[in-house]
């Protein structure tokens, strides 16, 4: 007659697209997009000929490579933490993360 759902099936489609779509972005399009705007940049200026500009854009990119690093490690060390939560056995993490995982499949 009627199904009864857990709090897992109401959130599994906004983990999925978590998982699978927003989670990929932050881990390798974010990380991506700022080095290669940084080597776009950096091509402008090398173009350009002005030294004091190629010197500025170095800088930037720099910054770019740094916080694209940070980008990937934070993402990397929030979904380690998500899993460690998950599995540490709790009543309620347990169900969390049977729920990560299944939005994972």
């Amino acid at each position: 007659m009627y199904q009864i759902l857990d709090s897992c099936d109401i959130l599994l489609p906004f983990l999925k697209i978590i998982r699978k779509i927003i989670l990929p972005i932050f881990y390798i399009g974010v990380p991506i997009l700022l080095i290669l705007f940084g080597i776009i940049d950096l091509g402008k200026a090398v173009i350009e000929g002005d030294e004091k500009e190629q010197k500025k854009i170095q800088k930037v990119l720099i910054r770019r490579f740094i916080y694209a690093i940070l980008v990937f490690l934070i993402v990397a060390i929030v979904t380690m933490t998500i899993n460690a939560v998950g599995e540490s056995g709790g009543e309620d993490t347990g169900s969390w993360a049977s729920c990560w995982a299944r939005a994972a499949k």
